[in-house]
């Protein structure tokens, strides 16, 4: 095996890299040609920052839509996890394969488990396992027309492709930097786009103080700045600095800042100015303006560098957030408003340009904040997910589901039939009422109540993150309709359903109780 990162192994990733190309373009051309498709879905990253996430483990199952690839009559597909997948779940994305017989499904389906519970990035897991590797090569009937999926791409996935002479369908580990939120905001300046004043490159305490002093010195009013970990996931690393009470002249400011510090409001509830310092350190990050504004909004739109470098819009959406500030992603809605869907776009594929000529490969998020002003929105990019993230499992769901496609003049999704579709999606569906509820308990619920996806309607909810939901009472789901209102009402009727069913089982649980009692 080839030192990590070692220039043998850098050269023999290139290598194997190089097929990528002709294999997507020779599936692109001929669809029933066999492919084979190896899904790692490994949350390699920073391992403080996933602690902040209830239930992450479970949160590879998130790429399970990938088996809906399982349509396509010539598609194998490995499936590996860290621990084995609960029965019920792989059942029920079986069964959404519409015209699919489900044993033929299953006999291309391979499911890979490490019996590994532990923090250990699953792309590691895998490393350290030779046999395992042996088993994922044996479930594939030609390497030569099989690829890597992976939830995002680090040095990990680098090794594991080469470990197993696979091609990634990735982004190359050493582009991660563009992906950080100081790599970010030199490539939204390379691509003439708006985003928050700012700076990058930061490190330490005195970094820190010394830009939130020229901040307030660019902006005199500014009430309030954002402090951001280079690498922190889904808003979790994201911390608020408030200027009242700031002194007005100019040469007090920096130890009265430096005073402040401690009373940052963290997005993670878990997090402490002297754990957060020592992360900023580590990892560096970056100070930009709060932006204000009435009605503010943070679209999303979701883009794709494919095999032949060419960059294409995916989809827009209108993220939901939440935690202390509202920073932290809890869903989406899709498509982003009509007012303004377009303008995100076009900001985004500029962006999509430029990772393209950087040597970006697949899919990837920009994010922005948008306020409405006297001459319309004005749209701050404020980072790039370099990977998949929240919105890319609900938007592969819909068009999995019902073979339609986005259309980027209007930036709608339109089925066969050129009917619209809408969804709203949500990986925190909560409530400590929801533990002990199995998968199948789930879908007994959802079917009795009518909000199971049907097939012929095209409408209706469909879950994931179902394995999170016995112990820690969280799931996901998309709730697809005709219109914004309905994909609304589908959500807010799914958890009625949920706290009415629940509050029902207790209630029975507690009569049951006392009825043994008094007996």
């Amino acid at each position: 095996m080839m030192m990590p990162g070692s220039p043998e192994e850098i050269a023999a990733f290139e290598k194997i890299q190089q097929r990528l190309a002709p294999l997507f373009q020779a599936v692109a051309n001929d669809p029933r040609k066999p492919h084979s498709v190896v899904v790692i879905p490994s949350l390699s990253l920073d391992k403080a920052e996933l602690e902040k996430i209830s239930g992450v483990h479970h949160y590879e199952e998130r790429l399970l839509y990938m088996l809906m690839l399982l349509r396509r009559p010539t598609m194998r597909l490995v499936y590996v996890t860290s621990q084995p997948l609960n029965p019920s779940i792989v059942d029920y994305y079986l069964q959404l394969l519409a015209g699919v017989p489900g044993n033929h499904a299953r006999k291309r389906l391979h499911l890979v488990s490490c019996l590994d519970a532990s923090a250990i990035p699953l792309s590691q897991k895998i490393l350290d396992r030779p046999r395992m590797q042996e088993r994922i090569l044996e479930a594939i009937p030609d390497p030569q027309s099989a690829h890597l999926s992976v939830f995002n791409s680090t040095a990990l996935e680098r090794s594991l492709a080469v470990s197993l002479g696979l091609p990634l369908y990735a982004t190359d580990p050493a582009l991660w930097d563009l992906g950080t939120k100081s790599g970010c905001r030199e490539v939204f300046r390379q691509a003439g786009v708006t985003f928050p004043d700012g700076f990058e490159r930061l490190r330490s305490e005195d970094d820190i103080v010394g830009a939130l002093a020229k901040l307030k010195v660019m902006h005199p009013g500014l009430r309030k700045a954002v402090v951001k970990l280079n690498d922190g996931f889904s808003g979790e690393g994201n911390a608020v600095f408030r200027f009242e009470g700031c002194p007005e002249t100019e040469s007090e400011r920096p130890e009265w800042i430096r005073s402040q510090l401690p009373n940052l409001r963290f997005e993670a509830k878990t997090e402490s100015w002297p754990t957060f310092k020592e992360k900023y350190a580590f990892m560096g990050g970056v100070v930009e303006q709060w932006i204000d504004g009435e009605g503010k909004r943070s679209p999303s739109c979701q883009c794709r560098v494919n095999a032949l470098g060419q960059a294409q819009i995916i989809s827009t959406h209108d993220q939901v957030l939440g935690g202390p500030n509202g920073q932290v992603f809890l869903g989406c809605t899709f498509p982003a408003d009509a007012e303004y869907r377009l303008d995100v776009q076009n900001d985004s594929f500029k962006v999509a340009q430029i990772l393209a000529e950087k040597g970006v490969v697949g899919r990837f998020a920009t994010d922005f904040v948008s306020v409405q002003g006297d001459n319309g929105w004005t749209h701050y990019a404020i980072e790039v997910n370099l990977r998949k993230g929240g919105t890319t499992h609900p938007f592969l769901t819909l068009k999995f589901l019902t073979d339609g496609t986005f259309d980027p003049q209007t930036g709608q999704f339109l089925t066969p039939t050129g009917r619209p579709k809408f969804y709203y999606a949500s990986d925190t569906l909560y409530s400590p009422a929801y533990r002990g509820l199995s998968p199948d308990d789930l879908v007994d619920i959802a079917v009795y109540h009518g909000i199971h996806f049907h097939g012929a309607s095209e409408r209706g909810v469909v879950f994931h993150l179902m394995g999170a939901l016995s112990e820690f009472g969280k799931l996901g789901l998309v709730c697809i309709g005709d219109n914004p209102q309905q994909a609304r009402f589908l959500y807010n009727k799914t958890v009625q359903v949920l706290d009415t069913e629940t509050k029902r089982l207790h209630g029975e649980r507690e009569a049951k109780l006392q009825e043994n009692s008094d007996a």
